[in-house]
């Protein structure tokens, strides 16, 4: 294996990790994975080792999932949160993954741009430059759609807040 298919290897779970998060659905994430890696590989010599394997990655994967969004439906099954983070059940009380589950039911209520912003930044930590460039829009848009998905999220919260009470 040479350096270039290492460097796309170390990759795969966090790929995969953000096409379940994009599909909501193990067997498309797996394909969704499938498709950038196969794209990846085919085009490797595109990379042009400017800025992190893990962004052109994304970017491509991001790409992969927008084109193949338009051909087929998307189904929007729920995830248990135990197949996200496995270790999540093992440490915490029903208490905790009731709110984790009314904050994956909040996400899920977000509009596509702004869920995968959210995504980008909280879920796998890319700085803004970063998650800009893998969208394929302006920092400033980034920031805009991270400001109103975080501001949509907490109307969520704390209309499932009152309505609990």
């Amino acid at each position: 294996m040479d350096e270039l298919q290492w460097l796309i290897a170390r990759e795969i779970p966090h790929l995969h990790r953000y096409a379940l998060a994009l599909l909501r659905n193990t067997d498309a994430a797996d394909d969704l994975v499938q498709d950038c890696l196969e794209r990846a590989l085919r085009k490797q010599q595109l990379w042009r080792r400017q800025g992190s394997m893990r962004s052109w990655l994304f970017r491509m994967l991001y790409n992969v999932f927008l084109n193949t969004r338009n051909t087929r439906r998307r189904e929007r099954l729920v995830v248990p949160l135990e197949a996200i983070e496995p270790t999540m059940i093992e440490c915490s009380r029903q208490e905790k993954y009731v709110e984790y589950r009314a904050i994956a039911q909040a996400l899920d209520q977000l509009p596509a741009p702004q869920y995968a912003a959210i995504m980008l930044i909280a879920w796998e930590g890319f700085a803004y430059d970063e998650a800009a460039w893998i969208l394929g829009v302006p920092v400033g848009t980034l920031r805009s759609r991270l400001a109103r998905g975080r501001e949509t999220l907490r109307a969520l919260r704390a209309g499932s807040s009152a309505a609990q009470q």
